[in-house]
């Protein structure tokens, strides 16, 4: 797959700790990203970053949080768990890319037909009506901010 947004990946597909840990990306195969498109954007394709994001980091990414959750899927399925035990729902087509806890996830909606889309945050546990906001980064910006931030030797999270 040809990279045309995150090359940032490209350039630092590791990264390494003061401490000596070394933090790798880990991919998800093609084949995997398509049975995920098929079940959660009813079988279109993803945003183009959402595409390279998973291809390059969709089973381990050192700027995002995937929680304590085993998969792609399991991450879907756990932020859909968080708001059906909420009484809460969101109704447009959207992908979990980092979710914290079991309190809240940062996803981006799969009908903007744009290659960049935008972040959302949604907090299923909020008392007020204010499920989710948005963040006003896109998938690509809060990725490069976080690189930026974690190679200036800051936490990401």
């Amino acid at each position: 797959m040809d990279i045309k947004y995150l090359t940032v990946f490209t350039q630092h597909p590791s990264y390494s700790y003061k401490n000596g840990v070394v933090d790798v990306l880990q991919p998800i195969t093609s084949e995997e990203i398509t049975t995920l498109e098929i079940s959660y954007n009813n079988g279109s394709r993803f945003p183009v970053v959402l595409t390279e994001l998973l291809y390059l980091a969709g089973d381990y990414c050192y700027v995002l949080d995937y929680g304590n959750t085993d998969s792609q899927d399991d991450i879907q399925q756990t932020a859909r768990e968080l708001l059906t035990d909420n009484n809460q729902n969101i109704i447009r087509p959207f992908y979990v890319i980092d979710i914290y806890g079991a309190s809240q996830f940062l996803f981006v909606y799969l009908d903007e037909g744009i290659d960049d889309p935008a972040i959302y945050e949604a907090q299923p546990y909020t008392k007020d009506n204010e499920l989710v906001r948005a963040t006003g980064q896109t998938l690509l910006s809060l990725v490069n901010a976080r690189v930026v931030r974690l190679l200036s030797g800051y936490s990401v999270f």
